[in-house]
Order: C-alpha cells, then sequence, then structure tokens
C-alpha cells in the first residue's frame, strides 16, 4: 500500500458515501434496475476499509445499505428491488447474500440473520442440474459468471454460521471446473466456444478458492491465466469487474504472483481515476468506484470472505 493508494481510497470512500440515497441505495437519478447489486457491492467497499453498521467512520452508511437491502428482501429470499426490472437480478442477489452475511458475521443481528438465511436457501433451491446458476432464480440455464456470485455468497454464509449442504458446493465447484480451456482460462459455459477471458477466468479461480479447493491444477493453471493476462495488459472487457476478481485470485495465491498482479492492477487503477472516484458508463460510476476500492484495499486484510 503506497501513500497514494491510501489517498485514492480515502477520498473514493468519501466520494462513494456522498452517493448514498437517503433509503440506502446509491446513485444520483440513474436507472435503478442494479440498484441491489451495486449497494452491496458498496457495502462491500467500506466494510473493507474497517467499518460495520455500529462503529467505524462510515458506521451509518453501512448501517443504511444493510437497511435497503433488508427491505429488499421478498418472502421467498430473494434480494431484489421489485420496483425495478433487471438485467441479471440473481448477480444482485448473490452480491448483496455476501454482504450481508459479512454483516451478520461481525454483528449478529436478528434481522439480518432471518433474511440471510432465507437468502441463502433461495440459492441453494435454484441450483441448476449442472451445478451453476443463471440470471434469475429458477434451476434452468447457468454460466460461470453467475455460479460465481453464489459460490461467494454460500461461502460468506457458511464463515458466519449458516448451514449449506456440502453436495450445493461440489456440484458447482464441478461446473465451474467444467468451463476451464487447456490454457488455464475460462470460457463463459461450458458448451460455448473454449474462448478465455480475465474477467470470468479470475472470478472463477476465486470462488474455487473460496470453495476449499487450492491445490488442484484447474485453480493453479487458471490462476497462471489471469498472472499472465494481466502482465501484457491485454484484456480490457468488464475493466472493474476483472480487477476485482483479480486482485482477490492474486492475493488468495500468497505467493509470487501476488508481488507481481498487485502493483500491476494498482497502478492501472489509479492511472484511471476521475479526480476522487472511479467512472464506468455503462455500469455507473457507484459500481466502478466500489470495485475499485475493493482491490485496492486487499492489503489491508480485513473481510473474512477474502481470507485464504
Amino acid at each position: 500500500m503506497t501513500d497514494q493508494t491510501a489517498q485514492a481510497t480515502v477520498d473514493g470512500l468519501k466520494w462513494l458515501a456522498s452517493r448514498q440515497r437517503m433509503d440506502g441505495s446509491f446513485g444520483n437519478n440513474r436507472e435503478r434496475s442494479e440498484s441491489v447489486g451495486i449497494a452491496a457491492l458498496c457495502g462491500i467497499a467500506f466494510l473493507c476499509s474497517g467499518s460495520v453498521p455500529e462503529a467505524g467512520d462510515y458506521s451509518e452508511t453501512v448501517d443504511r445499505t444493510v437497511g435497503f437491502l433488508l427491505n429488499c428482501s421478498q418472502k421467498n429470499g430473494y434480494l431484489v428491488d421489485s420496483g425495478a426490472a433487471s438485467h441479471g437480478p440473481m448477480y444482485g442477489h448473490g452480491f448483496a447474500t455476501m454482504f450481508l452475511a459479512e454483516v451478520y458475521g461481525m454483528t449478529p443481528r436478528d434481522d439480518v440473520g432471518e433474511k440471510l438465511r432465507r437468502a441463502v436457501d433461495l440459492i441453494i433451491a435454484t441450483q441448476n442440474s449442472e451445478g451453476g446458476w443463471r440470471y434469475n432464480p429458477v434451476p434452468q440455464e447457468a454460466d460461470v459468471s453467475v455460479t460465481v456470485c453464489q459460490v461467494m455468497a454460500l461461502r460468506s454464509a457458511r464463515n458466519a454460521g449458516i448451514s449449506v449442504p456440502k453436495e450445493v458446493v461440489d456440484r458447482a465447484v464441478d461446473y465451474i471446473k467444467s468451463c476451464q480451456n487447456p490454457g488455464g482460462g475460462f470460457r463463459y459455459r461450458p458448451f460455448d466456444p473454449a474462448e478465455s477471458r480475465l474477467a470470468r477466468s479470475a472470478a472463477a479461480v476465486v470462488a474455487l478458492y473460496s470453495a476449499g479447493v487450492s491445490d488442484d491444477p484447474v485453480v493453479q493453471n487458471g490462476l497462471n491465466y489471469v498472472v499472465d493476462r494481466l502482465k501484457i495488459r491485454d484484456d480490457r472487457e468488464y475493466y472493474f469487474y476483472a480487477q476485482y476478481y483479480a486482485a482477490q485470485a492474486a492475493w488468495q495465491a500468497r505467493d509470487n504472483r501476488w508481488r507481481i498482479c498487485f502493483p500491476i492492477l494498482r497502478d492501472d487503477l489509479l492511472s484511471r481515476r476521475a479526480g476522487d472516484h472511479w467512472e464506468d458508463p455503462l455500469q455507473g460510476d457507484e459500481y466502478a468506484t466500489a470495485m475499485a476500492l475493493v482491490a485496492l484495499q486487499i492489503p489491508y486484510d480485513v473481510l473474512p470472505i477474502f481470507e485464504h
């Protein structure tokens, strides 16, 4: 962590807090379609800085985020903004479940625990026959990206003391492994062309680590692919998503690959700042800033979900 990196995170957190609405969601005058996922990512960024609902510089911000997500909880456990249409609401559900699980592990509140358990039950109930998940909470199709979100949510929930059947995790691991290409990277779905991309490959590696798979050649080959792509900086698709997961993947390695990767993605993120935050014309500046802040704060090693 350089002084410049530390200052960038301070500035970014301050900017992000200023973007919170009164109801706990984030952004001003923007389409609310992905509000649940973005709120959860923002909340995770604040947790990474050491704030929790009861303490820290952004305790009130975190508490409002918790309130917003709890208010989005449906009777079946689905964490979704019912007043907005979303392209891939299970992304938001996965990120929100992970955030609430991290909060519950730190400050076990009954209201959080109740809705977290229902959210976990929904993930378990909607796993498809291949072992994965897709955009909507129905056990039909699957892709590696949405599946990663659910695996991370389940790992966080299990860390917080919520029961997760081992067979659910094992089937998800098998699905993710089935998406690996010969070069170590990952395709979007097992039956898709063998086209690897940095973003989903980094995400797959992180999910496998989180599921307890570390020494497996699938993980090590996947991580080597991520390192190679970062070194030559040849893949900018889903940029912030890629940095978010690449930082976690390299951190889990705990070896020279971390020492190679983090300075590359750190300096690249710092060079892309728009003053005190980051911008993304498609997903929104709150999304970009939250993803960047999580990646840059990984070395603080605050959240259990990011521990090896």
